[in-house]
């Protein structure tokens, strides 16, 4: 494995055993490495800066960075238990004040975002940073749909990226994050996934949202939407139960602090007419599955949602968050096998995701509308807690 580079090899007799800050990356091909570098150095000029590397050689590091091996990662397109075990434990050993993790692609992020995410930590007090990305309309759904309005209802946060692969973190922050992956691997967890934001929410930790522009962001080596789905989704569920006794208080959502951006439409209209296809066919094959899990008044309103056709096909932002609030309960409960479970929520997304390329098409921007599902969260979290609290309670 790569060590120190030859700059820091020849200063050994400099005291290095202290840093201000521990860039941890994931492993990167050498030229795009390179780049990151430079843009570190550029980012960093006068701070010391300690760059974890997973067996990568620069070919000319620059002079104000100090390159350390870091343990192999698998890291892809999400950050796993060990990679903050491992954060953690190189920090502390380097003694420095604050950590930037930073996921695949990173060469695609710009010096003064580099510099934002650090500065959190390092100079304003913030235990965790997290970016917010200028992405095209349609990305990231999974997360528009349910992971930010889940988020942000039982959490009180306006965090619109509740699960990325840069961050910016405070010493307590990583300590923290570290003891859930301890925790997680001592359960045989290896591959579960930590949700930051909640853990900082809950240690009543201060969390910041920091711009920084566009990014290439990786994506799974498997496109099938199945896994992933039932991994992120049933990972978010996870956490959610085992935190219900905070988020069952009931919590003010800070203002918006950023005005909602109007982003240029994007075509996906072509994949609607499959979508709502395979919603209807769920209909008619799940309705033994969808019972068990979704109150009657619910399932009508699916059932009347079904024979409308592709083109002006809606799915109500109250319905969507009431069937994932009954999705949640129902992992909680194992009223199935949560694996199953997961797999019927697949065709009610794709319904979810047709109607919000409809609304798009319509004029509406993807954040106006995505905004508009998390408000209908926010207003429906009193039913998740009274069925959370009385579960053989459908309620209206």
């Amino acid at each position: 494995m790569t060590t120190e580079n030859s700059t820091s090899a020849e200063t050994s007799t400099i005291d290095q055993t202290t840093a201000d800050l521990l860039v941890v990356g994931a492993a990167t091909p050498p030229g795009r490495f390179d780049a990151v570098l430079t843009n570190l150095a550029e980012a960093f000029p006068v701070e010391s800066v300690v760059v974890a590397a997973q067996d990568q050689l620069a070919a000319h590091a620059p002079a104000n960075l100090r390159i350390i091996s870091a343990p192999q990662s698998s890291v892809a397109w999400m950050l796993k238990p060990a990679d903050f075990v491992n954060a953690y434990e190189i920090g502390r050993e380097q003694q420095v004040r604050a950590i930037l993790m930073l996921g695949s692609e990173a060469h695609s992020l710009k010096p003064q975002a580099l510099r934002e995410l650090a500065d959190a930590p390092l100079s304003r007090s913030i235990d965790l940073a997290i970016p917010h990305y200028t992405l095209p309309p349609h990305a990231g759904l999974i997360n528009s749909a349910i992971l930010y309005p889940l988020t942000r209802a039982l959490f009180a946060t306006r965090t619109r990226l509740p699960l990325t692969i840069d961050l910016g973190l405070s010493m307590r922050m990583a300590e923290r994050l570290a003891s859930v992956g301890k925790r997680f691997a001592a359960a045989n967890q290896v591959d579960s996934l930590l949700w930051p934001v909640n853990e900082a929410t809950v240690a009543g930790f201060a969390v910041d949202e920091v711009e920084v522009g566009t990014r290439d962001v990786p994506q799974p080596s498997d496109a099938d939407i199945n896994p992933i789905l039932a991994l992120v989704t049933g990972s978010l569920f996870a956490d959610i139960e085992a935190k219900a006794a905070f988020w069952q208080r009931p919590r003010r959502l800070p203002p918006a602090r950023r005005q909602l951006a109007e982003t240029a439409r994007a075509d996906g209209t072509a994949d609607l007419p499959r979508m709502v296809e395979a919603f209807r066919l769920a209909n008619s094959n799940l309705q033994e599955i969808w019972s068990l899990v979704l109150p009657p008044n619910s399932l009508l309103a699916l059932k009347r949602i079904s024979v409308l056709d592709a083109a002006v096909f809606r799915m109500p932002d109250n319905l969507w968050a009431r069937i994932i609030f009954d999705f949640v309960i129902a992992y909680r409960l194992r009223t199935i096998n949560r694996g199953h479970l997961l797999g019927a929520l697949i065709p009610l997304y794709l319904a979810w995701v047709a109607s919000h390329l409809n609304v798009t098409a319509s004029g509406t921007s993807s954040e106006r509308h995505i905004e508009a599902v998390s408000a209908a969260f926010e207003a429906d979290k009193p039913y998740l807690v009274a069925r959370w609290r009385w579960p053989d309670r459908f309620g209206s």
